[in-house]
């Protein structure tokens, strides 16, 4: 995709992401000049070979793709989840009795948890949304060379034009060009753990209702997918472990794979499970960035942060990075302000960083607190979601904080 009617916007977005490309479609359904640079074609981001996810998306952020005019332009219907539970033990054993359930009631005026989507849908809407707005320009590929000054930003394309912009958003991801371009210091944290993303069919219906295992070895997730005509009970798994383990359980056969699958699953019965498809594995890591601004520059979703998967909340952290970034500059351009200024940049930073670094010290905890086998640990994390259980009030407010509402 090439398009370029103008010569100066108001910014100009570095990754096409989910995060990045989400971000251009909410400030143009607002009528910003935008300019989209990616260095990969947006169709080939379509191939479902290249990514095992589903995202987990929470009500705050349908709403932001809603507004964003990509909600309505997903290609299948997205799962909604009903309900979640929470369970800690070990593989083949059944789970302790005490556990965690977020059930309807739990939810603000009986919305819906969040929603599964699958990575390639969320793709397929976004560039379809990308394509609406006559105020977004997008370049892909391309690369661009950006220059800083003190009232605007330059930025040369390797496909020969030079553009300006009052503000520059680094949306590349965890290895962000910009950030290193800026000398943003990084903060890594290692968990030596791999993540193992597949999808799979079960014999019995899931109900909407999502599992969240706690095990020695790392979490155990089963999130409801929307049924196909081949498989009408579908679940995407997310299982961590550590790096020998989940190199060794990622080449299993399918049937032994879905036999340790079934292991994971609590005391959940859905039947028969197979695994369908390919199956992925990522290191998995967290880090963050020591600022999310500099001169002309923001950095958005994971060139800004990056935490473990315990909670699905990844994307969500990136998706209210553009919430806050999106009403600060719709707010700017409404009252034509200058959309790169340092008041505007602080802001950003001041609504999002302290939040943003709550969530990846409550993952980092959950992580380290629930991914061993100490006794002593074990009997303490099973009393705390006991505790947890019994207080209505409780449960309601981690639901809201999750759900971004």
């Amino acid at each position: 995709m090439s398009t370029m009617k103008k010569t100066h916007y108001d910014l100009c977005i570095n990754g096409a992401g989910p995060v990045g490309a989400t971000l251009a479609c909410r400030l143009a359904a607002e009528g910003v000049r935008v300019l989209l640079i990616d260095r990969s074609a947006l169709p080939g981001m379509e191939d479902p070979a290249l990514d095992g996810r589903a995202y987990a998306i929470a009500e705050g952020s349908r709403r932001m793709l809603a507004d964003a005019g990509i909600w309505d332009n997903l290609p299948n219907v997205a799962q909604p989840i009903h309900e979640i539970l929470v369970a800690d033990g070990r593989p083949h054993e059944a789970p302790s009795p005490l556990t965690l359930h977020f059930g309807p009631e739990d939810a603000p005026e009986g919305q819906s948890f969040g929603w599964m989507v699958e990575a390639r849908d969320l793709r397929l809407a976004i560039n379809r949304t990308l394509t609406q707005y006559d105020s977004l320009d997008v370049h892909a590929p391309d690369l661009g060379s950006f220059t800083f000054h003190p009232d605007h930003v330059s930025i040369r394309l390797a496909s020969g034009r030079t553009v300006t912009a009052k503000l520059a958003v680094a949306a590349e991801g965890r290895r962000s060009p910009l950030r290193r371009q800026a000398r943003i210091g990084l903060t890594k944290i290692p968990y030596n753990e791999y993540g193992i993303v597949a999808t799979i069919a079960h014999e019995k219906p899931h109900h909407g209702v999502a599992l969240e295992h706690f095990l020695p070895e790392g979490p155990f997730a089963r999130l409801p997918m929307p049924g196909t005509a081949e498989h009408p009970h579908r679940s995407a798994i997310v299982w961590a472990e550590g790096e020998g383990r989940a190199q060794r359980f990622h080449a299993l056969p399918d049937e032994i794979f879905g036999r340790e699958i079934k292991a994971r699953m609590a005391d959940e019965d859905l039947g028969e499970i197979t695994p369908v498809g390919r199956r992925w594995i990522y290191p998995l890591s967290a880090q963050y960035a020591q600022s999310y601004i500099g001169p002309r520059l923001a950095l958005a979703g994971d060139a800004a942060h990056g935490i473990h998967p315990i909670a699905g909340q990844g994307l969500n952290i990136g998706f209210r990075d553009v919430i806050s970034l999106a009403d600060l500059l719709i707010e700017a351009h409404r009252n034509r302000k200058d959309m790169g200024s340092r008041e505007l940049l602080v802001r950003y930073q001041r609504n999002t960083r302290p939040g943003n670094m709550a969530m990846l010290a409550a993952t980092d905890a959950l992580e380290r607190l629930f991914g061993n086998d100490n006794p002593v640990l074990r009997r303490l994390r099973d009393i705390g979601i006991a505790g947890v259980q019994r207080f209505p009030a409780l449960r309601r407010a981690f639901v809201r904080k999750a759900m971004g509402v």
